[in-house]
């Protein structure tokens, strides 16, 4: 087992990621802020929602498979009832590092999707979110982040 620090340092390690559940509607949904925090950080992400041509300006594709040349690398914004459908997606597009989105409640993070990836050699960080850590941190996350591991919501080790 990597510590969540190993872990999120791996993952955001990877240039090319796609963010499953960004909303057509962006105000205040995680995903929406995740992919904008990723492209803005450089990174090469991509939109996925199968209800969506378009998210952020951006093509959106409607699932990990249609996407050009694959990813390194996933965050799962969906609800937590679509997460082991989206882990069997990445399983299938042979990803090996799914980051389940999660900071109040239960986010993402689904416990089927979690043995799903783990049992097929993914690295599958369940909980927390990408931008609690650098690069792609703020100060609001930041701060949020030893909270949330105190509660559980972020991972002590993946």
């Amino acid at each position: 087992m990597m510590t969540m620090k190993e872990a999120a340092a791996d993952f955001l390690a990877q240039k090319r990621v796609a963010v499953v559940g960004v909303s057509r509607n962006p105000q205040g949904h995680g995903s929406n802020i995740v992919y904008q925090r990723l492209r803005d950080r450089g990174y090469e992400v991509f939109a996925v929602n199968p209800n969506a041509d378009e998210i952020e300006g951006d093509r959106c594709y409607p699932n990990l498979g249609s996407i050009p040349g694959g990813v390194d690398a996933v965050v799962i914004g969906t609800s937590a009832g679509n997460a082991p459908a989206v882990m069997q997606d990445a399983v299938a597009a042979g990803i090996s590092r799914v980051w389940m989105h999660r900071s109040f409640g239960s986010g993402s993070v689904s416990d089927e999707a979690t043995a799903v990836g783990r049992d097929s050699g993914v690295t599958v960080i369940d909980g927390g979110c990408p931008l609690m850590f650098d690069p792609a941190a703020d100060f609001g996350h930041k701060c949020m982040r030893p909270i949330l591991t105190l509660t559980g919501a972020v991972p002590k080790k993946v």
